[in-house]
């Protein structure tokens, strides 16, 4: 017998045991999806670590990590015992981030939150090859490089 797919927050984050992506991966790219497209909208107080666990019947730490790369990301702010809620200081409910004025060039000014995330998780898995960051910064501007179209 398969495990049922378990649903919370009203439906906008749904773990299917079945899939082949990582739990983890699926609450956390559907809570991004759900800030950046404004289904979530700023200021919206997300549940307590424990309680969306136990909603989805995931470990807590599943949760957690979720919760730390969306703050990393700049999609919600976790203030210790007030909660996490969406933020309104990196990304607007568009995906775009706030923290300019148009038109400055700022690293990050309009970086679309699934880009903010896989960095991230591009970060985090070069420094778990031992490549030193200079390295790796370097392999995406050759990445980059061999791209077509304009630059």
């Amino acid at each position: 017998m398969t495990e049922p797919v378990t649903v919370a927050l009203g439906g906008l984050v749904r773990v299917d045991p079945a899939s082949s992506e990582d739990r983890f991966w699926q609450v956390r790219r559907q809570l991004s999806e759900a800030i950046t497209d404004g289904r979530l909208p700023v200021g919206t107080k997300l549940p307590p670590i424990r309680a969306l666990a136990e909603q989805l019947g995931l470990a807590t730490n599943t949760v957690a990590r979720a919760y730390r790369e969306l703050e990393v990301a700049g999609l919600v702010l976790t203030r210790g015992r007030l909660g996490t809620v969406v933020s309104s200081d990196g990304v607007s409910t568009d995906g775009v981030s706030t923290d300019a004025a148009p038109g400055d060039a700022v690293p990050g000014a309009s970086i679309d939150a699934s880009v903010r995330l896989a960095a991230g998780d591009y970060a985090r898995a070069a420094r778990a090859a031992g490549i030193p960051d200079g390295d790796a910064v370097a392999l995406v501007s050759e990445a980059f490089r061999r791209l077509p179209g304009p630059r």
